[in-house]
């Protein structure tokens, strides 16, 4: 079997890691001649728009999946005329504005933070009469880890706030006071077939993901679930998909989600029976799913700008360390580290002494 990957950054390199194994080849599509899955497949090396390079994926791959959700949808809809394409384009023309995101939920009676549509200054300074401060100005498209967000605190702020965001289309959302945020990350096959990994439990600084620790036997795990499945049968969806949430007093309320593998799901590599990347594959190839526990205490720290040595994080005990062939750079997801163990007291000490690391080398 042979799959087609649009964008070849880390989590296709992941995919194409937890493919091998199945027998699958990868070809991927990235506009970047060191994208760290090349390494791994052949690389068609263009523009996503490039129909000749679209047709020729097509023509060489037994489906097409895709490893971010700013890929132009119509490139997408482009391909599924021609090949088999898993998540299909209607779930990433959703996730890409943020306005028909938040409609879609509610379409589905999944609540969110209270919200508005803003096109204008005049529309921002309107919606805040209603929406209240703090609250978030974010725009509809293309934006992820923090990008295209600003904070509203006070009215005096508003008119700088639309010039940031370069007065493009957005929404405009009432703060959250959360107790925690969480994703819930689950699989689905052409059949039907559902399978839900626990859920993590997430810590951002600055927009973006620190620490993602699974959570076993969560209380709060069926209402995930329940969720996540609106989605999963709404879009008719297929491979893998993360659901972010925020708990708020023991009630979710809907962040976003994203129609691919997931940060927050990293610590699946090794602390589940079946990864996150393994289980995307066997979903659009149609293949059994495999198991989704857990294997004991797992986490998933990020590493951002800056990386530490090797060796400083295979001293510490049930770390496993995961590059990602990039070049270090402020604010940028180099590579991540995952601790499991069955001894809650090791894996906790581990942990820490992950969190301390990835701090001493930040540059966001």
């Amino acid at each position: 079997m042979k799959v087609g990957i649009l964008g070849g950054g880390q989590l296709a390199r992941m995919i194409a890691l937890a493919g091998y194994p199945l027998d699958v080849e990868f070809i991927v599509l990235d506009p970047s001649d060191d994208a760290g899955a090349v390494s791994l497949a052949e690389h068609l090396h263009g523009d996503y728009n490039d129909q000749t390079l679209l047709a020729e994926l097509a023509e060489k791959v037994d489906v097409v999946t895709y490893e971010f959700e700013n890929v132009p949808a119509e490139v997408a809809a482009f391909l599924a005329e021609h090949t088999q394409v898993y998540p299909a384009p209607n779930a990433l023309a959703v996730s890409q504005d943020r306005l028909h995101e938040k409609e879609f939920f509610h379409q589905l009676d999944i609540p969110t933070a209270h919200y508005a549509a803003v096109s204008s200054l005049e529309d921002l300074q309107q919606a805040m009469e209603y929406i209240h401060y703090p609250a978030i100005l974010k725009s509809r498209r293309m934006g992820y880890d923090g990008k295209g967000q600003v904070v509203l605190k006070s009215v005096e702020q508003l008119a700088e706030a639309w010039e940031s965001v370069e007065k493009v289309d957005c929404v405009v959302e009432a703060f959250v006071n959360f107790q925690r945020e969480v994703s819930i990350i689950a699989t689905r096959r052409p059949n039907g077939e559902v399978v839900f990994y626990p859920l993590s439990e997430n810590i951002h600084e600055k927009g973006i993901l620190r620490v993602a620790e699974c959570c076993i036997d969560d209380p709060l795990q069926k209402q995930a679930e329940e969720y996540v499945v609106k989605l999963l049968e709404a879009l008719d969806y297929v491979g893998v998909i993360a659901l972010e949430l925020f708990d708020v007093n023991g009630t979710f309320i809907a962040n976003e989600f994203a129609p691919r593998v997931h940060n927050s799901g990293h610590w699946t590599i090794e602390g589940a029976e079946t990864s996150q990347f393994e289980n995307h594959l066997r979903a659009i190839l149609d293949l059994p799913l495999g198991s989704t526990q857990a294997r004991g205490y797992t986490a998933m720290v990020n590493f951002i700008g800056g990386l530490p040595e090797t060796k400083s994080i295979l001293d510490i005990p049930h770390a496993h360390h995961h590059l990602y062939a990039k070049s270090a750079r402020k604010g940028r997801k180099v590579a991540h580290a995952t601790v499991r163990s069955d001894n809650k007291v090791q894996y906790t000490e581990s942990l820490q002494h992950l969190i301390e690391l990835a701090k001493s080398t930040d540059d966001s």
